[in-house]
């Protein structure tokens, strides 16, 4: 492949010699479909196993009898895990060859999976959805390795599409299946839900990924300090960044120690970096050509995606009180446009330059986000589906683009260590955006209430007539004035509370619709790449 000119990474420089050597499919055997339908279960399953919790924590905390404090870790625990693997999976994958590393990836999310609606206790429960994360982490950076040097050259662009469609699609599924367990079977379903589509998983990966030989004179040359300083660092990091929002940032001692030790350990991954003869990442090289300018583009693509998929549902769920299978009904919409685009899309992008698929999507989901801030307190299920659709299809182009022009910046040699930065990224983007905007929304949401609540003048005629007529309302279910009155006033602070919180995420939609004329700015500034058989 006429790519980048080689490799940056030590596992890329060690499969460089062997690369071209790398057995690839033929497009008239079945292999290449089965193995495919293999690594793309295991995508679905990675960002599910995060996003389903999320939706279901009130469920967890409840049947193992964890406040809210102490359950917020349970989403936490698991994508510390998949954020220590996904950084190791690159040396894993070289060593011991992609078809390895997922099985025994499956085998460790299936027990995880299995055990953990037994748990005893809460930190039973945080060990296994850890052991879920480390498992479940090894599918989406090894899925761009198989997609990029086992697919037949025609199917790759194919690949990396219903690769990116994927991703995005199981964010928007996961409320609708938690809410339909919950409904019609057992909150443990959150967790089994995985046993029953890992071992069609574990068929196609036996069947579909090519076997490697195992390759333990790698393990010398290999930069384990760098690793480990990656690995460690990037998870407190992410660890410091998703509990935030809940103790306070800085204010909380534990949180300025995950964020700190986290930096540090960071600082010290970089310095390796430049000084060590073997690094794991060469930092000169990686800044090469648009690479560091598509990762920053998915952190960011990321970053928006979460915010949106954050507001959405809070505001279903605090204003509307919707539950979560109605929650669902909204994000299956957002779904269903990229399952349909998926192929065309593919084939678009073998003709066109990715720059352009790319910055119209962003500009899309920009068009978006703009019109979700008509956003009202009467708004519903309908009233988002212009806008979210809009967005799908936006994000769907953005997304699709944005990995073809990451695998095709890169030596095919590279394949396992862009998955893990494409991981990282990925992880790293959807936490900024979703921790800012927690962050952002709350913050916005005490504004609003405070100037909202300057305008009430407790003598004023409009409020002495809303307050009546909110007590001549209760008055219908009690006979005691002064218990009227109380609940009258009640009922004007939450009117006050509800427009607070539809105008900070208004705030939201419009925060994200800057992030989104950042990204057409950050498209702007990307040199064309060199050309690619795909």
């Amino acid at each position: 492949m006429s790519l980048q000119a080689g490799p940056f990474s030590s596992a890329g420089i060690a499969l460089h010699p062997v690369s071209e050597q790398h057995p690839r499919l033929s497009i008239v055997s079945y292999r290449p479909y089965i193995g495919l339908v293999g690594v793309m279960l295991g995508a679905v399953m990675a960002t599910l196993g995060s996003r389903v919790t999320s939706f279901g924590l009130a469920d967890l905390r409840g049947a193992l009898g964890a406040g809210y404090d102490e359950g917020a870790w349970i989403t936490t625990s698991f994508a510390v895990g998949q954020m220590l693997i996904g950084v190791t999976s690159p040396y894993l994958g070289a060593v011991f060859g992609v078809r390895r590393i997922l099985l025994l990836g499956i085998i460790l999310f299936f027990v995880a999976s299995l055990l953990a609606p037994f748990s005893p206790n809460l930190a039973a429960f945080l060990t296994m959805q850890f052991l879920a994360g480390v498992g479940s982490g090894t599918f989406i950076p090894l899925t761009i390795s198989f997609i990029v040097r086992s697919l037949p050259v025609t199917m790759v662009i194919y690949g990396i599409a219903i690769y990116a469609m994927n991703i995005e699609l199981s964010l928007n599924v996961a409320a609708s299946l938690e809410g339909w367990y919950s409904d019609n079977w057992s909150w443990a379903w959150i967790s089994w839900q995985y046993c029953v589509m890992l071992p069609v998983m574990a068929v196609c990966v036996w069947h579909g990924v090519p076997r490697e030989e195992i390759k333990t004179d790698l393990l010398r040359r290999f930069d384990w300090p760098g690793v480990a300083y990656a690995a460690i660092g990037f998870s407190l990091l992410y660890a410091g960044l998703d509990q935030g929002n809940r103790l306070d940032w800085i204010n909380n001692g534990m949180i300025s120690a995950l964020l700190a030790s986290g930096s540090l350990l960071t600082v010290a991954f970089i310095v390796r970096e430049l000084v060590t003869d073997h690094p794991f990442i060469n930092i000169r090289l990686i800044f090469r050509e648009n690479l560091v300018l598509l990762l920053l583009l998915l952190a960011g693509f990321r970053f928006i995606i979460l915010s949106t998929a954050y507001i959405i549902p809070t505001y279903l769920q605090t204003v509307q009180n919707f539950r979560e299978l109605q929650v669902g009904s909204v994000l299956l919409w957002i779904a269903l446009p990229q399952l349909l685009i998926v192929i065309p899309l593919g084939a678009l992008l073998r003709r066109v330059d990715g720059r352009w698929v790319l910055a119209i999507g962003a500009a899309v989901v920009g068009v978006a986000c703009m019109m979700a801030t008509n956003l009202t307190s009467q708004w519903a299920t309908s009233d988002f589906l212009p806008s979210q659709i809009l967005q799908a299809l936006g994000q769907s182009f953005a997304l699709t683009a944005l990995v073809v022009l990451i695998v095709r910046s890169i030596n095919p040699a590279e394949a396992l260590t862009i998955g893990a930065l494409i991981q990282i990224s990925r992880l790293f983007g959807g936490e900024i955006g979703t921790a800012f905007m927690q962050t952002y929304v709350r913050l916005r949401e005490q504004l609003h209430s405070n100037l909202i609540g300057l305008h009430i003048d407790g003598i004023a005629g409009l409020t002495l007539d809303r307050i009546a007529a909110f007590r001549s309302a209760s008055g219908l279910h009690t006979s005691d004035p002064a218990a009227a009155t109380a609940q009258a006033t009640s009922l004007l602070a939450t009117a006050v509370a509800r427009q607070a919180a539809v105008l900070s995420f208004i705030d939201g939609f419009s925060v994200a619709a800057l992030g989104a004329l950042a990204c057409v700015f950050l498209v702007a500034m990307m040199q064309k790449g060199k050309p690619a058989p795909f």
